[in-house]
């Protein structure tokens, strides 16, 4: 019998939540060196030449000898805030650093380093996470204000401490002025510290649409069902299922709901309308493609039927407009994206397309 995301309620570990504090597997082989900007847009390869001298930086000796015993406290560290457009390669950057580093440093989202705080309190966390030279944050978060300030609060810590931090944002890439008005927010946010931030601005276009995947792929039911039930280990949904089961558990769980999942199988799939359900399914999208778990989606009747090749309007006009709009442009980026590795998946198993 085919299992579903549904039946799946993780309990991670403290164990877990540590060693999952490392680059995702989309982005376990990047490097500096394949980063590869796009000259038309100057601000990529102003970026990676910064990134590539903050990295040399954090390798460079700090000192010692007579001196260092009279110290009282380190300097407390510079860092870097990467923001711009989803797709700008960003997250390419974020990651290379953590690889050109030696020593102690960690890697993880927002959202699980406000549960490891959860989970550890705040002060062990800042003992914890105080131990590294690097501490990387993808898609830092500006929603919630209580999260924003436990968050600037622990990098206000870890600077302290000497702890390197460098972090990424979401802004729209078409949005005039957008990037500079999240980067305000965030310096604005952590205004004690700002002077130790440098905020680089990339600019760009969607690498994903270089590849021309733009739109999301909807096959036939009887195919994604069929596919599921032929192919060990994967998971078949119903979105609204689906919907109902994020409910119940923690978006910092979706990680470990989704372990050794080879393809995720959705039937059903239709528009959303509120947040709450909008922005819990954009986590799992994350969480899905960070992981490289293509993806076979169906929409629902009426929603295009089975005779259509691309669903569209997954998130409602005013969801688009709103202040969540860069995840959720963001997510339909990424969900097109493995939706085509999942259609492609089709004909790689030997199994006839839609």
């Amino acid at each position: 019998m085919t299992e579903a995301l549904c039946d799946r309620r993780p309990e991670p570990t403290l164990e877990r939540l540590l060693a999952d504090l490392v680059p995702p597997p989309r982005f376990a082989r990047a490097r500096l060196d394949n980063y590869v900007p796009d000259p038309a847009f100057p601000s990529q390869e102003d970026a990676k030449q910064r990134v590539t001298e903050f990295a040399a930086q954090l390798g460079r000796p700090q000192g010692g000898g007579f001196l260092a015993k009279f110290r009282r406290r380190p300097t407390a560290a510079q860092g870097i805030y990467l923001d711009g457009g989803f797709g700008v390669g960003k997250t390419h950057l974020l990651t290379s650093l953590f690889h050109a580093v030696e020593g102690e440093r960690v890697y993880g989202t927002f959202v699980e380093y406000t549960d490891l705080v959860g989970a550890l309190g705040f002060q062990r966390a800042v003992d914890l996470l105080g131990q590294s030279v690097l501490v990387c944050i993808d898609e830092f978060e500006l929603d919630d204000p209580g999260d924003t300030l436990l968050m600037t609060r622990l990098i206000r810590e870890l600077s302290d401490r000497g702890v390197a931090v460098v972090a990424t944002s979401n802004t729209l890439p078409d949005a005039l002025g957008e990037g500079r008005f999240a980067a305000q927010d965030f310096l604005r946010e952590i205004q004690a510290m700002a002077e130790r931030f440098q905020v680089l601005r990339i600019d760009g276009e969607d690498y994903r649409r270089r590849d021309g995947v733009t739109e999301i792929v909807s096959l036939p039911e009887g195919t994604v069902r069929e596919h599921a039930q032929a192919q060990e280990g994967a998971t078949l949904d119903d979105f609204d299922d689906l919907l109902g089961h994020l409910k119940t558990v923690h978006p910092s769980r979706y990680g470990s709901m989704i372990d050794d999942v080879p393809a995720a199988h959705v039937t059903g799939l239709h528009g959303l309308s509120q947040h709450h359900d909008a922005l819990r399914f954009v986590v799992l999208v994350d969480r899905l493609y960070d992981r490289e778990v293509p993806v076979l989606v169906s929409a629902a009747a009426g929603e295009g039927g089975d005779d259509a090749e691309v669903f569209s309007d997954l998130f409602a006009p005013d969801l688009l407009r709103s202040g969540y709009r860069k995840k959720y442009f963001r997510a339909l980026s990424r969900l097109a994206s493995l939706a085509h590795d999942g259609a492609g998946r089709l004909g790689a198993d030997g199994r006839a397309g839609a």
